[in-house]
């Protein structure tokens, strides 16, 4: 299902943002990825929160999928689900290699057939290793992630996990992750970090991903 994929298109279709927010004990970076969908509102949300579709477009989980619930992503994160609003949104942790953050998704509907998709990556984040990689270290994967579900909504099909990591080894792939890198920098340079220090941090992000 990946062959195909316009890349340009993908990536353009989806707007970047990084700021700055006081959360929970002090100042936190927000990393925040939005794209609008060709789909109703109940229907996205089906697809961000239905245990049996998720796996279709970004990976397996398990748990309990409601407030105060427990979930776990194959290989990924976990969380707690601490505030929900169906089918509005919905804040959870996001707890992965021993450190905590958050995702917070807001749905708004645009038109009658069509929603908007916000979802906010909030983390306390050190100023070395922020510098290090900038937003595109979770934002990379997000892209990944919402390209998953603009086609699984666009055909209804599974996004297959062994096509996806084929496919991320591809010219393609790797040109895809090269420009969400390059826009994560973009963005951090306009959220006020020194462009020669964004695009450096997004040049390791794409090396990180790529292994080049």
């Amino acid at each position: 299902m990946l062959e195909g994929v316009d890349v340009t298109h993908e990536i353009s279709s989806v707007q970047r943002q990084v700021g700055r927010k006081v959360f929970g004990p002090g100042e936190a970076r927000v990393v925040t990825i939005s794209r609008t969908y060709d789909a109703p509102l109940e229907d996205l949300w089906d697809a961000c929160t239905n245990p049996e579709r998720i796996p279709r477009w970004f990976l397996p989980v398990s748990g309990e999928l409601r407030l105060g619930g427990r979930f776990e992503l194959q290989g990924n994160a976990s969380g707690t689900i601490e505030r929900c609003d169906p089918p509005r949104g919905f804040l959870a942790t996001w707890e992965f290699g021993g450190e905590v953050s958050w995702i917070e998704l807001r749905l708004t509907p645009v038109a009658e057939e069509r929603t908007r998709f916000e979802l906010d990556h909030i983390a306390h984040v050190d100023d070395e290793r922020w510098a290090e990689f900038g937003p595109g270290a979770v934002g990379v994967g997000w892209d990944m992630g919402l390209l998953g579900l603009s086609l699984h909504l666009a055909t209804g099909a599974s996004v297959d996990p062994a096509e996806s990591m084929a496919w991320l080894a591809s010219d393609e792939g790797r040109r895809y992750v090269t420009l969400s890198s390059a826009a994560w920098g973009e963005a951090n340079a306009a959220s006020g970090e020194p462009e020669e220090a964004a695009r450096a941090a997004a040049e390791r992000t794409t090396a990180a991903y790529t292994g080049a």
